[in-house]
This record gives structure tokens, C-alpha cells and sequence, in this order.
């Protein structure tokens, strides 16, 4: 008989003091059955359901999902998504065919037509365009037959309109405009006299809004209502997914997208800070920057004047409904780019060459006295004292600032607090909030981090070996931090170790790896050798050092674990193409037979390396994780 995979597991993670160990996976990406699958992953789905079980029986304690906010019909990256309104591609049609709870709302034929119109290889990576169509036809035969669905499920419905109306009576007129006008560009939606009225309806509270809104819930009501529908559904289902991981013991962590959408931007214009918008800066990572083109919040509205008192502002309130939806159904959120939020890149708007823009951009909060960006100086918070008189420091760099009070981290890391609080609000504790921190680290996001206990990413793949200070590398990860192999912006380690074999790399990697992993110098020339041998227990050498790492956290993306070796998203990729990849239809039965060949993620093996480079005696915990090593390699699990 097999060992308990999960049991010898979680005692590995327990001897090297391992707290999270999370399999990232977007929604996309998802299994679904062969009977229930329409094009594109749900995590509400029975294969997501059933995917659960797997992870946890695996030994993950946890999962990394994606924004799941509505995403544009042309782009499909999560990370376009709303603030608010659920991507509905997310919805599971089976329940709405099958589950008492919904009361049949899909006829069993309709739902069969729906699955029967996925087209050929879906399963393997996501067909949007279609699915989207798919979805949408099943999701009206559906609302066409609520008003005659048993009174429970409809006094359901109303109490999440009354719960969420604060954003609904928003988000609900967007959705009637751009079906009025056919475009999402709102700078082409003029309104009824021509003068652009319908742009710009949320910015205040006149009689003419006020009757236009009147006017457009009337003419709109069927597309409100479907609006409403749709959304209700999204978050009851996604509810019952974030139950099912709870009752497995498997931690949730969301996903908060630090740019927001057209939608977001339209409904809220009273947030943001006109002439400037938000990208990054040049970088290791990308040496050009990048014009995201992302709207900034505004700084003067975080607050409420001093004169009320420093109350939350209309920025913080924005945000702490956000997070308090989050928190919801969630344990953790991971922030993607924390610097917007505490020490955002912002490049000039009204520019024909964004890429040109955003090289010679600046950072919003120590721009004090820069000749090229006199509208950022009153937002400075610090003096130009504090900043690093060598001239050739550009803006960007993280040590661009050299000196920072209490009272000025304080005022950096307003915005992050506010996520920190409803992280509290909600009975988590502050390592509840994941902060995406790659290859840059400027001086005031370091301080508000370390201020709060918070740790950066340390993405391994990456690592500089001829540098001993690389952020990338496992040993200089702290506690707090969260290591991996690679991300969703990266190659799956699988092909990224074959090129490091074509091109010559490979034997630095392997001594690299030996003087992590071999305690002693007698056997780690022996290791070099067999990790240069063995293409795939190098790969797992490379997983091995993340548990060897001084870092409490580990993820791991979904690629990595099942050994592909394709891409799921190429940065700077605009398209229906990108963000397609998903869990193999078959994967329970591929990881198993990449299992016997080291060429998908064997758990025990790697921790059981992790276990002897730091020097753990404890002979039963070896024997067990050992033993498991070798039941995975001889294809038993119990999954």
C-alpha cells in the first residue's frame, strides 16, 4: 500500500518550517469534465471542484488564483478585468443544469448544445472568443426562465442586488451603454444632445445625470436585469468553491490587479488624477518599461479634508470595498505590483508615443523638483535633500531615494494598510497579504514592506548566479518572502532547464545547485554530476532549494507541477492567443506517467533533498518522504 502522500508531505513542510505551499492556477486554466467543458477552465466546475481534491491530496495547503474580474471581449488577460463585476466565463453551466439549488435553470437540452460547441482542443487551451458566445447564449436561456424558478432562489437574488447595489447601479449602466453604442470607448459615447454627456455620467449629481440615468435604467431594464443575473450567479457559485476549499483545509488567495478597467475608470471618475497615468519603468525584467496606460488614483482623494478629520476618502472607501469583497471568500490576496499602490511610475497622458512617455517618466510621490514633471511636485513626499545627488541615478532606480522619516513610510503606505486592514477586518493577520515584488525594490516600497512585516517574491529561474547579492537567489530570501521557480510570466521550468542544457548553462546551474543542496563538500561533486545527467532531477533540485530557502512560503505555478512546457502568458502579448494554457484534460494520468520519468513535480523527492541540505536527522520523517518519493515514481497517489 501506497504511503499517505499529503500526510508525509505536511511533516516535511513542518520540519523546514514551510507555511504556505500553494499551486497557482487562473481560472482559465482549470480542468472541466469532458461532459460539462464549453472552451474555457471554471474553477466552479465539477473538474474544478475535483481539482481541489487533487492539489490537497498532493499536499498543497493552498491556492494562488487570478483576477476574476469581467475581462474586455478582446483581451482575455485577467489582469484587464473590473474591479467589481465577476468575469461571467467563470460560471459553471452544470450547476445550472443539474443542482437542485438552481432549479433546472438550464434545460438539460440547451446545456448539452452548449457543450457540444466547443471547439476541437479547448480542453488543452482555452478558445475565449468562443466560449464567450457559448456561455452567453446558455446564460440568457437561463435568465429567461427565472421568472418562473421557485420563489427561494429569486429572494436569493434580490438580497445580493440590495448587498451589492453600491457598485451594480454603476457597473449596470456601463453594460447598457456599451450595448447602446456598440464600443467601449467611452470618449465615443456622446449622449442624447451630442455633448458627451454619456462619458461622463458619473461625474456628479445634477439634473441632467440624474434624468439620464432614469432615462437609460428604463430604456436598459432587460439588459440590467441580465446584468444582475449573471453577476448573482458568478458570486454564488464562486462562494460555494471557496466553501468546498475550506471544508478540504485549502487557504484561498485572490488576486489584486494593480490596473483597472474602462469600466472601473468610468464609474468612478472621481478617483483619479487627471494628465498622468500609471506603467513601469525600465527594468531587469523589461529594460524598455511598459505603457499599461492604467488610470492613477489621485492622492488628494485618499483622505477626506483635514478639517473632517483625516476620515477614509473616496479612494480608500473604493479600495476597502474592494478588499472586503475579496475577503469574503477568500484567506489571502496576493497584490500584483505593489509599487503603484505605494510609489507608482506615472508618464505624461496626452502623448502620441506612450513607449517614449514611459522611459521618461518619474515616480509620483518623489518627483520634488524635476524640470520635465513640475505638475508632480505637489504630491511629493519627500525633499529633494532626500534624494541621491549621484546624476546618473534615473528616477526609477531603487535608490533614487536615499533617506526616509517614520512619518513619510507612514504616508507611502496608506494604500497598503487599507488592504492590510481588511485583511484584519476579516479575523486575517497582515502575512495574509502577498506582495508581488520582482526584480525591482525601491527604497520606499523596502520601508513600508519591511515596516509591516510584509516579504517580496524571489523567482529562482531568474537568479544571477555570478552574483551572490541577486534577489533571485533562495538564500537571501527572508522569512517573510515567497519563493518560486517561476510565475505566469515566465517559462514553465521544464523548458526553461532544456535551454539552459542546449545553451551551455546547465553546469553552472548544477554547481549552484550542489553547493545548496550538499551539506558536505565529499558529496557534492557527486550531485553536480548527477544533476547535469539528469535534466529532470536538476528540475527538481531547483524545487528542492525553494524549501531549503530561508523563505516560509512557496508557490508554485501550474506548468511546473504537471511539466509542461508551454508558455501561458507571453508579457506584452495583446491577444486571444495569450492566456490559454490550462491543466491538462487527462491530468491525473499525464502526471502520473511523467511521474515515473522525473518529468513532472515529485513533491517527496524535492523535499526530501530540501530535508538533507539542512541537515535533518529526524530518520523516520527521511524514511517516510523517501518512500513517497519512490510510490510517486512508481506511479501510485492517491489522488
Amino acid at each position: 500500500m501506497p504511503p499517505d502522500l499529503r500526510a508525509c508531505v505536511t511533516d516535511a513542510l513542518r520540519a523546514l518550517d514551510v507555511r504556505n505551499l500553494t499551486v497557482c492556477v487562473h481560472d482559465a486554466s482549470f480542468p472541466s469534465d469532458a461532459g460539462e467543458d464549453i472552451g474555457r477552465g471554471s474553477p466552479c466546475s465539477r473538474g474544478g471542484l475535483r481539482f481541489l481534491h487533487f492539489a490537497r491530496a498532493l499536499g498543497f495547503t493552498g491556492l494562488q488564483l487570478g483576477p476574476d474580474g469581467q475581462t474586455p471581449p478582446d483581451d482575455p488577460s485577467p489582469y484587464r478585468g473590473a474591479a467589481f463585476p465577476r468575469n461571467t466565463l467563470s460560471i459553471a453551466l452544470a450547476p445550472l443544469a443539474e443542482d437542485a439549488e438552481w432549479a433546472g435553470l438550464l434545460p438539460a437540452e440547451d446545456f448539452a448544445r452548449a457543450v457540444a460547441a466547443r471547439p476541437a482542443g479547448a480542453r488543452e487551451h482555452a478558445a475565449h472568443g468562443q466560449a464567450r458566445e457559448i456561455q452567453g447564449r446558455a446564460l440568457r436561456v437561463a435568465f429567461d426562465r427565472l421568472a418562473a424558478a421557485d420563489r427561494p432562489l429569486v429572494d436569493e437574488q434580490r438580497r445580493f442586488e440590495r448587498a451589492n447595489a453600491a457598485w451594480l447601479e454603476r457597473y449596470e449602466l456601463f453594460e447598457v451603454l456599451q450595448r447602446l453604442y456598440g464600443t467601449r470607448d467611452v470618449r465615443r459615447w456622446d449622449g442624447p444632445a451630442g455633448d458627451g454627456l454619456d462619458a461622463r455620467l458619473w461625474d456628479g449629481d445634477d439634473a441632467a445625470r440624474a434624468a439620464r440615468r432614469r432615462a437609460l435604467r428604463t430604456g436598459g431594464a432587460g439588459s440590467i436585469a441580465f446584468f444582475r443575473f449573471s453577476q448573482f450567479v458568478a458570486q454564488t457559485q464562486r462562494r460555494r468553491f471557496a466553501a468546498a476549499a475550506a471544508e478540504l483545509g485549502l487557504r484561498l488567495f485572490a488576486d489584486l490587479p494593480i490596473g483597472l478597467s474602462v469600466e472601473d475608470e468610468w464609474c468612478h471618475p472621481g478617483l483619479f488624477l487627471d494628465g498622468y497615468r500609471m506603467g513601469a519603468p525600465p527594468s531587469r525584467t523589461n529594460p524598455e518599461g511598459q505603457a499599461w496606460g492604467y488610470p492613477l488614483f489621485d492622492p488628494r482623494r485618499y483622505l477626506e479634508p483635514a478639517a473632517s478629520g483625516a476620515r477614509p476618502g473616496p479612494v480608500l472607501r473604493f479600495l476597502a470595498a474592494r478588499l472586503d469583497r475579496m475577503f469574503a471568500e477568500v484567506d489571502g490576496v496576493r497584490v500584483d505590483h505593489p509599487h503603484g499602490l505605494v510609489c507608482p511610475w506615472v508618464y505624461a497622458a496626452d502623448t502620441s508615443d506612450d513607449a517614449k512617455a514611459v522611459q521618461a517618466g518619474a515616480r509620483l510621490f518623489e518627483s520634488p523638483a524635476l524640470p520635465d514633471h513640475p505638475a508632480l511636485a505637489p504630491f511629493a513626499i519627500v525633499r529633494p535633500a532626500q534624494l541621491n545627488p549621484d546624476p546618473r541615478i534615473p528616477p526609477y532606480a531603487d535608490d533614487w531615494v536615499i533617506d526616509l522619516e517614520p512619518a513619510q513610510v507612514a504616508s507611502y503606505g496608506v494604500l497598503l494598510d487599507a488592504i492590510i486592514a481588511a485583511a484584519r477586518r476579516h479575523g486575517r493577520e497582515a502575512d495574509a497579504v502577498v506582495c508581488e515584488v520582482l526584480s525591482t525594490l525601491p527604497t520606499p516600497l523596502a520601508r513600508v514592506l519591511t515596516a509591516r512585516g510584509l516579504g517580496r517574491f524571489r523567482v529562482t529561474q531568474k537568479a544571477v548566479l555570478s552574483d551572490p547579492h541577486d534577489v533571485y537567489r533562495s538564500e537571501n530570501a527572508q522569512p517573510e518572502d515567497w519563493v518560486m521557480v517561476g510565475t505566469h510570466d515566465t517559462r514553465p521550468i521544464w523548458e526553461v532547464a532544456e535551454e539552459w542544457r542546449r545553451s551551455g548553462a546547465l553546469q553552472a546551474r548544477a554547481k549552484y545547485l550542489g553547493w545548496r543542496l550538499a551539506p558536505r563538500p565529499e558529496g557534492r561533486e557527486k550531485l553536480e554530476r548527477a544533476l547535469v545527467d539528469d535534466v529532470g532531477l536538476l528540475v527538481h533540485a531547483q524545487f528542492a532549494d525553494l524549501f531549503a530557502s530561508p523563505a516560509r512560503n512557496v508557490m508554485v505555478f501550474f506548468p511546473d507541477v504537471f511539466g509542461l512546457r508551454e508558455t501561458y502568458n507571453a508579457p506584452g502579448t495583446v491577444g486571444p492567443e495569450n492566456w490559454t494554457l490550462r491543466v491538462p484534460p487527462a491530468y491525473p494520468d499525464d502526471y502520473r506517467d511523467r511521474l515515473r520519468h522525473d518529468r513532472a513535480l515529485n513533491l517527496p523527492l524535492a523535499l526530501a533533498m530540501a530535508l538533507r541540505a539542512r541537515g535533518v536527522e529526524d530518520g523516520e520523517l527521511l524514511r517516510g518522504v523517501d518512500a513517497g518519493a519512490a510510490a510517486q515514481r512508481g506511479g501510485a497517489g492517491a489522488w
